[in-house]
């Protein structure tokens, strides 16, 4: 092996090009929450923290929950009381905005929710069809 050095300098150079995005990276990569319209009332659902992490886990139980048991109200874990089971007449009526709130926070995970493949665009939406 005569060549030993060229390889071990052509493996130090592949390496060194090929983890390059991640070490010039390093720090300025975390994700920047964006400024979204803040709702009309204060009390939401269930917690902020809650709503950040799960709310389509939630919105998928009460679409499960209202189409296939017939079940139309929610208890609150936050507050205790019940509440409308209802994307346009709960959650865009604190959130009116699809644009300012729902749309901006998606595009920036580049999320697709499949909302309004069934649900109607809220009348005054720039996102009317």
């Amino acid at each position: 092996m005569y060549d030993g050095g060229k390889i071990l300098a052509g493996l130090a150079i592949f390496v060194l090009i090929f983890t390059f995005p991640f070490w010039y990276n390093i720090g300025n990569a975390a994700y920047q929450r964006p400024k979204l319209e803040k709702p009309k009332e204060k009390n939401c659902v269930e917690s902020v923290e809650f709503m950040r992490a799960d709310h389509m886990q939630l919105l998928n139980e009460w679409r499960d929950e209202y189409v296939r048991e017939h079940i139309t109200t929610y208890k609150s874990h936050l507050t205790g009381k019940k509440i409308r089971i209802s994307l346009t007449k709960t959650c865009l009526k604190c959130h009116p905005n699809r644009d300012k709130f729902c749309d901006k926070c998606h595009a920036s995970l580049a999320v697709s929710p499949y909302c309004w493949d069934c649900h109607v665009t809220p009348k005054g939406d720039s996102n009317e069809k």
